[in-house]
């Protein structure tokens, strides 16, 4: 194939620029336009890219358009905020704590069209932490939809974190779950519901709670975050939290006409659990009101800690509801009530999340047991991880290289997102056809090592 030309600006390595309109401008270097055989769009054609000093940047625009990735800069903010909040629906302070160097945008022809962002967060991984990328705020503007924006963005971001080698998993809160399993996401964890009377909290085994629950005044917020770090130690999906995301969140003011509640458990004299909850009036009709109450977050290290809590909610008589969302897959509650369809426990797809770089991503959790594990990945979206890999692991130490070895399973990236955060088992990803089987002596050490000691679970929104 002949070199193709194309008017493209130069700009730093987090910058690519597309164009189509075959002409030099003022602004503009020519640069030649070569394919590279192993990356390919969706319809498998492969794709152009730019070669210049400062690496290979994707040519991907459309015709007499011309498309530019980059972060916003600090003047572009207010746009940034506008832009996001049209294309989501949600208010502009929403994105406020959105840093500049935290984007990745994409502008048509100048114009800012396509917000995305990524938190730096570091994520439970059964034991261990690992960074993510938390990608947030991704949007485009209804009148330059369906023009594969989205697309060409999230393949540069993938892009750019591998190279950078530093966050190996993405991570978010999906609007629609289709639209990333495309990227090769997968849903990660479930969130149950709770809209419950108060009256119905009542325990089969009733609870004996020898402690008490004390007021948290702003001097007991340390007790806060290490409780909470406590109990997401062993778990997944547990996002580590900054004090702005504690009172962007959990601690946030209550809406108007509301009160927040923050309380600590003690059992003899050493805090074991908190409970943060809402309470909101509401009219009814003819001058009648009623209450209700959110819990937003509930933490505890002992089962009297966690009985105790609903204790504590069951004698408020005046509330209508009690609400709890986001609630882990595995809580206790159903197994503990009298009365568990009383709970009208609801759910809905929680965490998606995408291995972006298998060898360095697989090495940060814990496994079950001591393993030797290999495996065939299919990924032609981020294509360094296609191909064969061994896992070896002593349950704590891990490493992960390519190998010509026998693969026991063969499957989508997606599956394996499944897999090492514990949403579902090797056995169970066979039966629903999520992988293929070469070794089926090989399963039983697949599910042993893959299994996390607590279901997938987040806590909070990003």
């Amino acid at each position: 194939m002949g070199f193709k030309w194309s008017a493209v600006q130069i700009r730093p390595p987090r910058h690519f620029l597309t164009s189509s309109t075959g002409t030099e401008s003022s602004f503009g270097l020519l640069a030649p336009i070569v394919p590279r055989s192993n990356v390919y769009n969706e319809r498998g054609k492969p794709l152009h890219f730019l070669s210049l000093d400062m690496g290979w940047v994707p040519v991907l625009g459309g015709k007499g358009m011309t498309f530019e990735i980059r972060p916003c800069r600090t003047e572009e903010m207010d746009e940034y905020r506008r832009v996001a909040s049209t294309s989501l629906g949600r208010p502009e302070s929403r994105f406020g704590d959105v840093r500049p160097e935290w984007t990745l945008c994409g502008f048509e022809d100048g114009k800012l069209v396509t917000t995305y962002a990524a938190w730096p967060l570091t994520m439970r991984f059964n034991g261990a932490g690992v960074p993510i990328a938390g990608v947030t705020g991704v949007g485009t503007l209804p009148t330059h939809r369906r023009k594969g924006h989205v697309r060409q963005i999230t393949r540069a971001h993938f892009e750019e974190l591998y190279q950078k080698g530093e966050r190996p998993i993405a991570a978010l809160h999906a609007s629609l779950a289709a639209i990333y399993h495309r990227y090769g996401y997968a849903v990660v964890s479930y969130e149950h519901a709770y809209s419950v009377e108060p009256r119905f909290l009542q325990f089969v085994h009733p609870v004996v709670a020898t402690g008490e629950w004390r007021p948290a005044t702003g001097e007991d917020f340390p007790i806060l975050v290490d409780l909470y770090r406590r109990f997401r130690e062993e778990r997944t999906g547990y996002v580590h939290r900054g004090r702005a995301m504690w009172e962007a969140g959990v601690l946030a003011p209550a809406p108007a006409g509301g009160h927040l509640a923050s309380l600590l458990y003690y059992q003899r004299k050493d805090p074991q659990g908190y409970l943060v909850y809402t309470v909101e009036p509401e009219t009814k009709g003819f001058g009648d009101w009623t209450l209700h109450v959110t819990v937003r977050d509930l933490v505890w290290l002992t089962k009297e800690a966690y009985g105790a809590a609903w204790e504590l909610l069951r004698p408020l008589d005046l509330a209508d509801r009690v609400m709890w969302r986001r609630v882990p897959e595995d809580d206790p509650l159903p197994h503990l009530m009298h009365e568990p369809r009383m709970l009208h426990v609801s759910i809905r797809d929680g965490v998606m999340a995408r291995v972006v770089d298998v060898a360095k991503a697989l090495p940060w959790r814990h496994y079950g047991v001591p393993a030797s594990l290999v495996f065939q990945i299919n990924d032609e979206f981020c294509p360094w991880n296609q191909g064969r890999w061994k896992l070896d692991t002593s349950g704590q130490e891990t490493t992960v290289r390519p190998t010509n070895a026998f693969a026991q399973l063969t499957m989508p990236v997606r599956t394996l997102a499944l897999l090492v955060f514990g949403q579902l088992g090797a056995s169970a990803a066979a039966r629903v056809g999520a992988l293929d089987v070469l070794d089926h002596d090989s399963l039983d050490t697949w599910d042993k090592a893959m299994r996390t000691k607590y279901r997938p679970a987040c806590a909070d929104l990003f």
